[in-house]
């Protein structure tokens, strides 16, 4: 018997995770353009659809990460937007719960600061992906453009996982905004909110074997009658 549209979209919701090992097969087009597609169905406020992507293929994915991996110049700029300024509390633990499992499952002991660094720039080797789509926005919608893309990233990457495809968002990637700037010619008023890292996950890579916990809904979502 066919699903019911929830059980898919919960099957989904399921099976996406965090992919932080790929495979270097690169995608089809056809799939490419296919998750494209359904993502652009996202809600945005006024349907102003304001997210933009530069989705690297082929030798771009090297040169992007060789300019990212590059050292800090004096003076560069940071993120568009402001890092959190704080974790507290529970988001403090989950934040913890999901730092120390992927260091469990890549063998990064507590402490060692060396390999947790080097653990870290791997966001910049985008995982090993032969895919990474960068996000953004125009700066005069401020951070409602940013949550409309935020919207289109989760739509992005449902659709990635309906196709069989792996991905990870990614906001270290928004550090060094001028590069992707220079990189992609960008316009000074798009602001960069994230990257997505996509491709095939390899099974065998051992950051790909932790799943992270959720919280009940009962902890986020309060009934007012």
């Amino acid at each position: 018997m066919p699903h019911h549209p929830d059980a898919v979209l919960m099957d989904l919701m399921q099976a996406r995770f965090s992919c932080r090992g790929f495979r270097p097969d690169p995608l089809p087009q056809p799939v490419l353009d296919r998750i494209a597609a359904i993502a652009q169905r996202s809600a945005s406020w006024c349907n102003a659809q304001p997210w933009q992507l530069h989705v690297t293929r082929g030798d771009a994915t090297e040169r992007l990460r060789r300019a990212l991996l590059a050292p800090p110049a004096p003076g560069e700029p940071g993120p568009d937007f402001d890092w959190p300024r704080a974790y507290e509390g529970v988001y403090q633990e989950r934040r913890r719960e999901c730092g120390l499992a992927l260091y469990d499952a890549v063998g990064v002991a507590r402490g060692d600061r060396e390999a947790s660094a080097r653990q870290a720039r791997e966001n910049l080797r985008f995982f090993g992906a032969p895919h990474v789509a960068i996000v953004t926005c125009p700066e005069a919608l401020g951070v409602y453009g940013a949550i409309d893309c935020g919207a289109y990233v989760a739509a992005f990457m449902l659709a990635a996982t309906s196709l069989g495809v792996a991905s990870i968002a990614q906001a270290a990637l928004a550090a060094r905004p001028q590069r992707l700037r220079d990189f992609f010619g960008l316009p000074a008023d798009r602001r960069v909110v994230c990257g997505i890292s996509l491709g095939y996950a390899d099974s065998a890579h051992p950051a790909n074997g932790f799943r992270t916990t959720r919280a009940a809904p009962a902890d986020a979502v309060r009934w007012v009658d």
